[in-house]
């Protein structure tokens, strides 16, 4: 998570609203049309074929007019211009739309909403804030997200176990989650809780940890308790003055390698919010799954997350977000401002060195279910529409640890498929316009 500079707006009397609005609404499991559609927490028994305009093939970029898909169960079976269609099966026609895998969107907080952050953390209680995490994931899948990577829970602890192992039993409408618990942070770092009165003892949106051994024993910890891989922040706070930029590293190479070493003995890894160098060499070097926000990559950085294929998850929407919405426009916005423009410039170069992308838009300062802007910046910064795409489903696939099983439509892949009106090889902001979301053979949207 990127720190805010926003003022306190949110207040608990309109999270109690929100809240019970979502109790009481009859949308609660889906957004459906009239009369609404209640969407079953199973598959069906019976075969669904999807058929609309077209259907874009995500690893070649080709597009299939008219597209079709035949899902049985959870599962989808054959895709084509036309599929078998068994006797007793349902057939949605989509009309003029492109279907495309499920979105993934490797770097979210479930657990925030827009306001004052640090605020937020400290005063809303953790079943308060567990409440909004399932808000959250309504609102993300039914914006066509079937996947995403929850980045922390930003001082609630463990409880994004709660949420995943709910969705995944069919509790509550969300995305597939892989999930980090609370991040890890030093004393006095990126995370902590600076500003406040020091006797109150106020705590940090991380665990602390500022050693290998004090990493080490947090990470065996979260994972007990249910995490599925681990977050660290290797850098900040970060400043820039004169087009130079700085941020003060967190860990050591040799403390982040016994990170990645005690995650990768339980088959689990580790992801760095990480700015700058040379904390990001740090981090490159010690073999992490992902550099998130990845503002300033020096050369040395990019060719070993190249060879080592390191993701790079940029973050443009939150950026954008900030530099639109700051508490003292005439300062933080201009030194938002002044990172967006930096990190366009590094993109550029990044892209140029082969360093792979994926998708992630840190929603959660801004609302849930709208990141799909972090596509079109994609596009706008440098990248193909196709190439975008590819960012938020095989690339964060492979992110996710899922990429055989979801980011593209083939045979034998989980049915997460969401629509989109017209073509967004040509229009990328059609996937700001979802029209339809099933995952795991489940329509959640139509």
């Amino acid at each position: 998570m990127i720190l805010n500079t926003l003022t306190p707006r949110t207040t608990l009397a309109l999270a109690l609203a929100a809240t019970l609005a979502f109790l009481s609404s009859p949308q609660l499991h889906a957004q459906a049309t009239q009369p609404p559609r209640q969407p079953q927490s199973a598959p069906t028994t019976h075969p669904i074929v999807l058929h609309a305009a077209r259907l874009l093939d995500v690893e070649s970029g080709r597009i299939t007019a008219p597209g079709e898909i035949l899902i049985q169960g959870d599962a989808i079976k054959e895709v084509g211009t036309t599929v078998t269609r068994p006797a007793g099966a349902e057939i949605i026609d989509l009309g003029d739309t492109t279907l495309l895998p499920g979105l993934i969107d490797a770097h979210v907080h479930l657990f925030l909403h827009p306001g004052a952050e640090d605020l937020q953390t400290v005063q809303e209680s953790v079943p308060q804030r567990t409440i909004t995490a399932t808000i959250a994931a309504r609102d993300d899948l039914l914006a066509g997200f079937t996947a995403e990577r929850d980045m922390g829970t930003e001082g609630a602890g463990s409880a994004d176990t709660a949420v995943r192992d709910a969705i995944n039993r069919g509790q509550i409408p969300g995305p597939r989650l892989r999930i980090s618990g609370n991040a890890i942070n030093i004393l006095g770092g990126h995370e902590d809780a600076i500003g406040y009165n020091p006797e109150q003892h106020v705590l940090p949106n991380a665990t602390y940890a500022n050693n290998a051994a004090e990493l080490v024993t947090v990470i065996r910890e979260q994972l007990k308790e249910g995490a599925d891989f681990t977050k660290i922040y290797e850098t900040g706070a970060d400043s820039i003055a004169n087009g130079n930029f700085s941020t003060p590293y967190q860990y050591t190479e040799e403390e982040l390698i016994a990170a990645v070493r005690e995650a990768a003995r339980t088959g689990n890894r580790v992801a760095v919010h990480a700015t700058g160098e040379p904390g990001t060499l740090y981090a490159a070097r010690a073999g992490v799954e992902s550099v998130d926000h990845a503002y300033q990559l020096s050369d040395e950085t990019m060719r070993i997350m190249r060879e080592k294929q390191i993701f790079a998850v940029p973050t443009f929407t939150i950026s954008e977000y900030f530099a639109e919405h700051a508490a003292t426009p005439a300062a933080a916005a201009a030194r938002e401002r002044a990172l967006i423009d930096l990190h366009i410039s590094e993109f550029k170069k990044q892209l140029a060195a082969g360093v792979p992308i994926a998708m992630g838009s840190d929603v959660g300062p801004f609302p849930h279910g709208t990141q799909a802007r972090e596509f079109v910046l994609l596009v706008k910064y440098g990248m193909t529409p196709l190439a975008a795409i590819q960012a938020g489903t095989l690339n964060g696939a492979k992110l996710l640890g899922w990429q055989d099983q979801i980011g593209a439509l083939k045979p034998g892949h989980q049915a997460d498929i969401v629509a989109v009106p017209g073509n967004p090889l040509e229009d990328i902001t059609a996937l700001q316009k979802v029209s339809f979301v099933m995952k795991a053979g489940v329509v959640y949207r139509k």
